[in-house]
């Protein structure tokens, strides 16, 4: 059971923590697509999809105490390239990255270093995490497409993991559970 103050950012939290730990260094080139994905640098102008977040929470209902939530952290890494067809952004396995990589390898990495990331998020929120994001950060200052169809750039998250995008509107405030995210690709390339 977690109880932060804020949960923004949850999503950004952990993908952070993924991707340090499977390229401490950066030499891997592994990023991370707001709010919820580990891309690769696939082919000089192309990302490919090596790893998705899944976060649920549930409140359980308690009359007489305050509430309860409970989360489910799901943290799906490709270890081999999926056998998959008509994908928006290619897929990549771990296997191609790094020769010896295996599930029990992978998970040895990633859960320590996850379970103590998702602790100090619950004592210090986002905020402390926000400029190693934007290190990380593949869609900074690119054009991007929202699902609703509004464009602009993407201008990194705030101190709440809430991406910011520039249209000719001004700058939009974009909210995971409201919008999902692509790079504009004719664009990007």
């Amino acid at each position: 059971m977690l109880r932060p103050a804020d949960w923004s950012g949850l999503s950004l939290a952990v993908g952070l923590s993924v991707v340090e730990s499977l390229d401490p260094q950066g030499t891997l080139g592994l990023g991370l697509k707001w709010p919820n994905d580990v891309w690769v640098p696939h082919q000089p102008t192309q990302w490919a999809k090596l790893a998705g977040i899944l976060i649920e929470t549930s409140a359980t209902p308690a009359p007489t105490q305050p509430e309860e939530r409970y989360c489910v952290i799901g943290v799906g890494v490709n270890m081999a390239k999926p056998d998959a067809q008509d994908l928006s952004i290619p897929a990549i396995g771990l296997r191609e990255l790094v020769d010896t990589s295996s599930a029990p390898q992978a998970l040895a990495l990633i859960a320590k270093p996850l379970l103590a990331t998702v602790l100090a998020f619950e004592a210090k929120g986002f905020a402390p995490l926000q400029a190693a994001f934007g290190q990380r950060d593949v869609l900074r200052d690119m054009p991007v497409t929202l699902s609703d169809g509004r464009q602009g750039i993407a201008r990194g998250v705030d101190n709440t993991g809430v991406l910011r995008v520039e249209t000719a509107q001004g700058m939009q405030l974009i909210n995971s559970a409201e919008v999902r995210v692509r790079p504009s690709l004719k664009e990007s390339q």
